[in-house]
């Protein structure tokens, strides 16, 4: 089940985050993020969403979703999903990813833009292709992975036209 997150909702959030952070290996954020600053850069303000997973009570994805430019970009829509590793490759991804989708076809978007899909997550890539998804590009060597080297970051696009 996917819903809207509330505040009560951070504790469990936060290990989340602090795991994929901290793994280096899909993320671009700075691995010694702090919770403060971890907070502070998902729970988005209104218009934009924050929304969690959940197997019963227990949190197991979250994903924050929001216009990815201002002005002029503010018809593209993205965001950031991430699973907790006791629930990766169970379909938390593919929910609170067809939940983003769903939300920007409601909010009126012209399309989807990842900016930052680290070539080497496989398991993402298969995803967002599945849902139409298409790469548009990859920045060479712009994500250091701890056991890949530099590899590239893929800007993927979905037309919602």
């Amino acid at each position: 089940m996917i819903r809207e997150a509330r505040g009560d909702d951070w504790p469990a959030i936060w290990p989340i985050i602090h795991d994929v952070v901290t793994e280096q290996r899909t993320f671009p954020y700075d691995p010694a993020m702090t919770e403060r600053e971890a907070r502070e850069t998902w729970l988005r303000d209104p218009p934009a969403r924050v929304v969690v997973a959940l197997d019963g009570d227990r949190v197991t994805g979250t994903a924050n979703m929001y216009a990815n430019r201002p002005g002029p970009g503010s018809h593209v829509a993205s965001g950031s999903l991430m699973v907790a590793k006791e629930a990766r490759g169970t379909g938390v991804g593919r929910a609170l990813t067809t939940d983003l989708i769903e939300w920007a076809r409601r909010s009126g978007f012209a399309a989807i833009q990842f900016n930052a899909v680290v070539e080497v997550n496989v398991a993402a890539i298969r995803l967002y292709e599945s849902l139409g998804f298409v790469t548009l590009g990859t920045a060479p060597g712009a994500f250091r992975h701890p056991s890949a080297g530099d590899v590239g970051l893929r800007i993927m696009w979905l037309d919602l036209r």
